[in-house]
């Protein structure tokens, strides 16, 4: 159902069974895909495709150009995947020529007044919690979670399964599978409990936790305790996966906490 009160462009195209309140504003060039619902004050600007069954709620701006200032007018693009939630006052900005757009992937949450700028890509299953600032450029693997009024600096890459706590400043990358907190951000264990809740058994768990142990716990350095996990642990696809973020990290990734007492579970 679509409210008389909506400006929809004339271009843009709109799938079935989609609802949009009033005065919502669509512009050309933008894709709203089945059952999606489109909340009063929402705006969607130019070149913005959102998949099926996603809710984006009041006052919501997708696709507004990139706030860099090397941005020339290129023809850039936001996509959303299906059955994503983008709550009150969220900020999803449009690509610039260095990846041509800005992705968000399915089954995600953006909390309210939380920004995601330009090229940004995020995997599915993602939950960016309340006011968290992305900066340009910033990849996030699938099921991370970022706490509220976090923050990441461009370039920063953070691991799938990883939990970022709130109030936190990510400007080293954050490898999968783990927890990360404090100030300065560091390593505080393994995301156990949410490898479990997706169904990783108590193995694979304990594999991940071997690693990390090489990696923070036994005053090796990155490049040693890289070469030790190469050589001397079971391969896995868990323990690919990691060497080779390490690997693709151009920022380095984060040191651990020099607290003691760290919880690993």
């Amino acid at each position: 159902m679509i409210n008389p009160f909506a400006h929809i462009h004339p271009e843009a195209k709109i799938g079935k069974d989609v609802r949009i309140d009033p005065f919502v504003v669509i512009d050309s060039g933008v894709e709203i895909g089945e059952g999606t619902h489109i909340m009063s004050h929402a705006v969607i600007m130019k070149n913005t495709i959102v998949g099926k069954f996603c809710n984006i709620f009041p006052s919501a701006v997708l696709g507004a150009i990139p706030q860099d200032l090397k941005f020339d007018g290129e023809n850039t693009f936001v996509e959303i995947g299906n059955h994503t939630t983008i709550r009150e006052f969220v900020t999803v900005n449009r690509g610039t020529k260095d990846k041509w757009k800005t992705v968000v992937g399915s089954h995600c949450l953006l909390m309210a007044y939380s920004h995601i700028a330009h090229d940004c890509i995020l995997g599915d299953h993602v939950i960016i919690a309340n006011s968290v600032q992305l900066a340009g450029h910033v990849e996030i693997g699938d099921h991370a979670i970022i706490g509220g009024m976090a923050a990441a600096i461009q370039f920063s890459k953070i691991g799938a399964h990883t939990y970022i706590a709130g109030g936190t400043e990510v400007i080293k990358d954050v490898p999968p599978y783990i927890k990360a907190g404090r100030s300065p951000l560091s390593y505080v264990g393994v995301n156990s409990v949410g490898l479990q809740r997706r169904g990783f058994t108590t193995e694979k768990i304990n594999s991940i936790l071997e690693i990390y142990r090489n990696i923070y716990m036994r005053g090796l350095n990155i490049t040693q305790a890289t070469l030790f996990i190469e050589k001397e642990l079971p391969d896995s696809e868990e323990k690919r996966e990691i060497l080779q973020f390490i690997k693709d990290s151009k920022r380095g990734i984060l040191k651990v906490s020099s607290k003691e007492n760290m919880d690993e579970n």
